[in-house]
Protein backbone atom coordinates (compact mmCIF):
# COMPACT_ATOMS: atom_id res chain seq x y z
CA UNK A 1 0.00 0.00 0.00
CA UNK A 2 2.09 3.27 -1.26
CA UNK A 3 1.23 6.24 0.80
CA UNK A 4 1.31 8.81 -2.23
CA UNK A 5 -0.02 8.37 -6.13
CA UNK A 6 2.35 11.04 -7.26
CA UNK A 7 5.74 11.70 -6.40
CA UNK A 8 6.99 15.41 -7.66
CA UNK A 9 10.72 15.11 -8.19
CA UNK A 10 13.03 17.94 -8.48
CA UNK A 11 16.01 17.63 -11.09
CA UNK A 12 18.90 19.63 -10.45
CA UNK A 13 20.85 18.16 -7.39
CA UNK A 14 17.60 15.54 -6.52
CA UNK A 15 17.80 13.38 -9.72
CA UNK A 16 20.50 14.80 -12.53
CA UNK A 17 23.87 16.09 -11.14
CA UNK A 18 23.65 19.53 -11.31
CA UNK A 19 27.15 20.02 -9.56
CA UNK A 20 28.90 17.59 -11.79
CA UNK A 21 27.25 19.08 -14.90
CA UNK A 22 28.24 23.04 -13.97
CA UNK A 23 31.82 22.15 -13.63
CA UNK A 24 31.88 20.66 -16.59
CA UNK A 25 30.30 22.62 -18.84
CA UNK A 26 31.72 25.62 -16.43
CA UNK A 27 35.47 24.36 -17.86
CA UNK A 28 34.51 23.80 -21.27
CA UNK A 29 33.28 27.47 -21.90
CA UNK A 30 35.83 29.08 -19.93
CA UNK A 31 38.46 27.29 -22.66
CA UNK A 32 36.71 29.54 -25.41
CA UNK A 33 37.19 32.33 -23.48
CA UNK A 34 39.84 34.44 -21.95
CA UNK A 35 39.29 33.47 -18.32
CA UNK A 36 41.20 30.23 -17.23
CA UNK A 37 39.05 27.23 -15.96
CA UNK A 38 40.76 27.42 -12.42
CA UNK A 39 39.50 26.20 -9.28
CA UNK A 40 39.05 29.84 -7.87
CA UNK A 41 37.42 31.09 -11.29
CA UNK A 42 34.74 28.17 -11.28
CA UNK A 43 34.22 29.27 -7.24
CA UNK A 44 33.33 32.38 -8.22
CA UNK A 45 30.42 31.32 -11.05
CA UNK A 46 29.04 28.82 -8.71
CA UNK A 47 28.71 31.56 -6.14
CA UNK A 48 27.73 34.15 -8.20
CA UNK A 49 25.10 31.67 -10.19
CA UNK A 50 23.87 30.49 -6.88
CA UNK A 51 22.76 34.66 -5.68
CA UNK A 52 21.08 34.72 -9.01
CA UNK A 53 19.16 31.76 -8.54
CA UNK A 54 18.56 32.97 -4.98
CA UNK A 55 17.01 36.08 -6.46
CA UNK A 56 14.69 34.26 -8.80
CA UNK A 57 13.32 32.07 -5.79
CA UNK A 58 12.19 35.72 -4.18
CA UNK A 59 11.26 37.31 -7.36
CA UNK A 60 13.86 39.46 -7.91
CA UNK A 61 14.98 38.68 -11.70
CA UNK A 62 14.13 36.72 -14.68
CA UNK A 63 15.49 33.42 -16.32
CA UNK A 64 16.54 35.88 -19.57
CA UNK A 65 18.57 38.05 -16.82
CA UNK A 66 20.35 35.31 -15.52
CA UNK A 67 21.35 33.77 -18.26
CA UNK A 68 23.50 36.79 -19.46
CA UNK A 69 24.05 38.67 -15.76
CA UNK A 70 25.77 35.84 -14.28
CA UNK A 71 28.74 35.91 -17.04
CA UNK A 72 28.85 39.80 -16.28
CA UNK A 73 29.41 39.72 -13.10
CA UNK A 74 31.88 36.93 -13.80
CA UNK A 75 33.51 38.75 -16.22
CA UNK A 76 33.81 42.19 -13.93
CA UNK A 77 34.80 40.14 -11.02
CA UNK A 78 38.23 39.10 -12.95
CA UNK A 79 38.49 42.37 -14.56
CA UNK A 80 37.83 40.99 -17.96
CA UNK A 81 36.43 42.81 -20.43
CA UNK A 82 32.84 42.66 -20.55
CA UNK A 83 31.30 44.00 -23.92
CA UNK A 84 27.80 42.68 -24.86
CA UNK A 85 29.11 40.30 -27.43
CA UNK A 86 31.66 38.59 -24.85
CA UNK A 87 29.15 37.54 -21.91
CA UNK A 88 26.19 36.74 -24.50
CA UNK A 89 28.53 34.71 -26.35
CA UNK A 90 29.64 33.07 -23.31
CA UNK A 91 26.01 32.88 -22.19
CA UNK A 92 24.77 31.11 -25.27
CA UNK A 93 28.07 28.63 -24.76
CA UNK A 94 27.93 28.05 -21.41
CA UNK A 95 23.83 26.36 -22.15
CA UNK A 96 25.23 24.22 -25.01
CA UNK A 97 27.67 22.73 -22.59
CA UNK A 98 25.54 22.28 -19.95
CA UNK A 99 22.67 21.11 -22.13
CA UNK A 100 24.98 17.61 -22.63
CA UNK A 101 25.63 17.07 -18.88
CA UNK A 102 23.21 14.06 -17.85
CA UNK A 103 25.35 12.83 -15.08
CA UNK A 104 22.67 11.09 -12.79
CA UNK A 105 22.60 11.48 -8.89
CA UNK A 106 23.75 7.77 -7.27
CA UNK A 107 20.26 5.80 -7.41
CA UNK A 108 18.31 7.66 -9.60
CA UNK A 109 17.43 5.45 -12.84
CA UNK A 110 16.92 2.48 -10.35
CA UNK A 111 14.80 4.35 -8.43
CA UNK A 112 12.66 5.99 -10.90
CA UNK A 113 12.27 2.18 -12.74
CA UNK A 114 11.11 0.98 -9.34
CA UNK A 115 8.63 4.18 -8.35
CA UNK A 116 7.18 3.92 -12.19
CA UNK A 117 5.30 0.56 -11.39
CA UNK A 118 3.58 1.86 -8.17
CA UNK A 119 3.26 5.71 -9.04
CA UNK A 120 2.70 8.66 -11.03
CA UNK A 121 5.95 10.31 -11.26
CA UNK A 122 6.13 14.06 -12.67
CA UNK A 123 9.37 16.75 -12.96
CA UNK A 124 9.20 20.06 -11.62
CA UNK A 125 12.04 22.72 -12.34
CA UNK A 126 13.62 25.89 -11.46
CA UNK A 127 16.04 26.19 -14.81
CA UNK A 128 16.04 26.70 -18.59
CA UNK A 129 13.81 24.62 -20.67
CA UNK A 130 16.47 24.63 -23.82
CA UNK A 131 19.01 23.04 -21.06
CA UNK A 132 16.77 20.71 -19.09
CA UNK A 133 14.47 18.90 -21.79
CA UNK A 134 17.93 17.99 -23.55
CA UNK A 135 19.15 16.45 -20.31
CA UNK A 136 15.58 14.43 -19.63
CA UNK A 137 16.09 12.60 -23.02
CA UNK A 138 19.78 12.08 -23.20
CA UNK A 139 19.60 10.96 -19.68
CA UNK A 140 16.71 8.71 -19.55
CA UNK A 141 14.87 10.51 -17.29
CA UNK A 142 12.08 11.40 -20.25
CA UNK A 143 10.73 7.92 -20.29
CA UNK A 144 9.28 8.15 -16.90
CA UNK A 145 6.80 10.63 -17.67
CA UNK A 146 5.41 13.75 -19.96
CA UNK A 147 4.65 15.46 -17.08
CA UNK A 148 7.49 18.35 -17.16
CA UNK A 149 7.25 22.00 -15.41
CA UNK A 150 10.02 24.10 -16.11
CA UNK A 151 10.00 27.09 -14.57
CA UNK A 152 11.38 29.93 -17.75
CA UNK A 153 8.72 27.76 -19.90
CA UNK A 154 5.58 28.83 -17.82
CA UNK A 155 7.02 31.81 -15.75
CA UNK A 156 6.38 30.53 -12.33
CA UNK A 157 9.42 29.34 -9.96
CA UNK A 158 9.55 27.53 -7.13
CA UNK A 159 8.93 28.36 -4.37
CA UNK A 160 6.09 30.31 -5.56
CA UNK A 161 2.41 28.51 -5.66
CA UNK A 162 1.61 29.36 -9.38
CA UNK A 163 4.40 26.60 -10.25
CA UNK A 164 3.35 24.10 -8.23
CA UNK A 165 -1.00 25.50 -9.82
CA UNK A 166 0.39 24.56 -13.26
CA UNK A 167 1.58 21.36 -11.92
CA UNK A 168 -1.09 19.99 -10.57
CA UNK A 169 -2.98 21.14 -13.75
CA UNK A 170 -1.07 18.83 -15.84
CA UNK A 171 -1.14 15.90 -13.05
CA UNK A 172 -4.76 15.97 -13.76
CA UNK A 173 -5.61 17.83 -10.26
CA UNK A 174 -4.60 15.63 -8.04
CA UNK A 175 -5.94 15.68 -4.06
CA UNK A 176 -3.03 17.36 -2.37
CA UNK A 177 -2.29 14.34 0.37
CA UNK A 178 -2.18 12.23 -2.91
CA UNK A 179 1.32 14.18 -3.97
CA UNK A 180 4.73 14.24 -1.95
CA UNK A 181 7.51 16.46 -3.24
CA UNK A 182 11.01 15.13 -3.07
CA UNK A 183 14.10 18.10 -3.78
CA UNK A 184 17.70 19.02 -2.59
CA UNK A 185 16.32 22.61 -1.74
CA UNK A 186 15.38 23.90 1.21
CA UNK A 187 14.15 27.59 0.46
CA UNK A 188 12.69 26.33 -2.96
CA UNK A 189 11.30 22.51 -3.05
CA UNK A 190 10.79 22.22 0.59
CA UNK A 191 9.21 25.74 1.51
CA UNK A 192 7.33 25.59 -1.58
CA UNK A 193 6.22 22.49 -1.23
CA UNK A 194 5.06 22.58 2.46
CA UNK A 195 3.64 26.61 1.45
CA UNK A 196 1.21 25.06 -0.97
CA UNK A 197 -0.10 22.30 1.30
CA UNK A 198 1.09 19.40 0.24
CA UNK A 199 4.05 16.63 1.56
CA UNK A 200 7.92 17.21 1.41
CA UNK A 201 10.99 14.72 1.38
CA UNK A 202 14.47 16.76 1.78
CA UNK A 203 16.87 14.72 0.01
CA UNK A 204 19.85 15.81 1.69
CA UNK A 205 22.51 13.45 0.74
CA UNK A 206 25.79 15.85 2.23
CA UNK A 207 23.97 15.87 5.70
CA UNK A 208 23.24 19.74 5.81
CA UNK A 209 22.09 21.83 8.69
CA UNK A 210 18.74 23.60 8.31
CA UNK A 211 20.04 27.08 7.49
CA UNK A 212 16.17 27.92 7.28
CA UNK A 213 12.76 27.44 9.36
CA UNK A 214 11.16 25.02 6.89
CA UNK A 215 10.36 21.48 8.22
CA UNK A 216 10.14 18.48 6.34
CA UNK A 217 7.92 16.02 6.40
CA UNK A 218 10.19 13.38 5.80
CA UNK A 219 14.76 13.96 5.71
CA UNK A 220 16.40 11.33 3.55
CA UNK A 221 20.18 10.66 2.79
CA UNK A 222 20.21 8.31 -0.41
CA UNK A 223 17.60 8.34 -2.56
CA UNK A 224 16.90 4.58 -1.66
CA UNK A 225 15.71 5.61 1.23
CA UNK A 226 12.50 7.39 -0.61
CA UNK A 227 11.01 3.51 -1.24
CA UNK A 228 9.21 2.82 1.90
CA UNK A 229 8.50 6.06 2.73
CA UNK A 230 6.30 6.29 -0.63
Amino acid sequence: MTRYRWLLFDLDGTLLDYAAAEEAALRATLADASLPPTDAVVADYQRINAGHWHAFERGETTPARIRLERWQDLLRTHDAEIDADTASRLAERYVEHLGRGVQLVEGADDLLRELAHTHRLAYITNGFGDVQRPRLVASGLAEHTDVVVISDEVGESKPQPGIFDVAFERMGGPAKEDVLIVGDSLTSDIAGGAAYGIDTCWFNPFGLDRAVDVEPTYEIRTLAELVPLA
